[in-house]
């Protein structure tokens, strides 16, 4: 029947609906305000309840002091990221890693240096390599680890003997996936040190000069 009242079907009391904020970026430099709130035995029954941001998004992020809790995920598509120092505890994990230097940085070990940190410095090189160091007494061959078949291209292997006690004159005389058999001058018994270089395969080859 026209001009009859037709009452609404939402129900009595606050409209208590979560919505999404809206509205024009504020783009003063300040910080988040706390609402203010009534203690918990003071809060009305019949008010919404009270909201926490359990999710929310902001443009810029200024940390004046700390950051602290338990972070799980934190997904960064790409990101800059300047500071003066870091100081981590704990394992980082990451699928790739650059800097202009990389080190190792401990308490020393030495007890009369109390007081004092041990730095080391990464060795660069134009690769991403793995290597085995050891000693072969009395055989000929270099067994290499059984996981290098399949982490390491065969082929890019490198050998580096220091006969130990005598001139040996130790050679290699092959290598394959799995072992690196030697030589000495007149088959007398082989007594040296070994470093052994490879270049990985689960990981794309360096490219040495890229752009700025």
């Amino acid at each position: 029947m026209a001009g009859e009242f037709a009452p609404s079907e939402r129900p009595a009391g606050p409209d208590c609906t979560d919505r999404a904020a809206y509205g024009a970026a504020s783009s003063l430099d300040q910080y988040i305000t706390k609402q203010y709130l009534l203690a918990e035995e003071d809060y009305p029954a019949d008010a919404c309840p009270n909201r926490y941001y359990s999710t929310a998004k902001i443009d810029n992020w200024q940390v004046t002091t700390a950051m602290t809790g338990a972070l799980t995920t934190m997904n960064i598509p790409s990101a800059a990221i300047t500071c003066t120092s870091v100081l981590a505890s704990g394992n980082i994990t990451a699928a790739s890693f650059s800097a202009n230097s990389k080190a190792f940085n401990i308490p020393h070990p030495s007890p009369d240096k109390e007081g004092k940190r041990l730095w080391h410095g990464c060795l660069e090189g134009p690769e991403y390599a793995v290597y085995v160091r050891g000693r072969v007494t009395n055989k000929k061959e270099i067994l290499l680890p059984p996981y290098w078949k399949d982490l390491v291209d065969w082929t890019t292997i490198t050998v580096s003997l220091t006969p130990i006690g005598s001139h040996q004159s130790v050679i290699v005389k092959r290598f394959d996936e799995e072992k690196v058999y030697l030589q000495s001058n007149g088959g007398m018994p082989i007594d040296c040190f070994y470093h052994v270089y490879a270049e990985r395969t689960d990981v794309p080859r360096l490219e040495i000069e890229q752009d700025a």
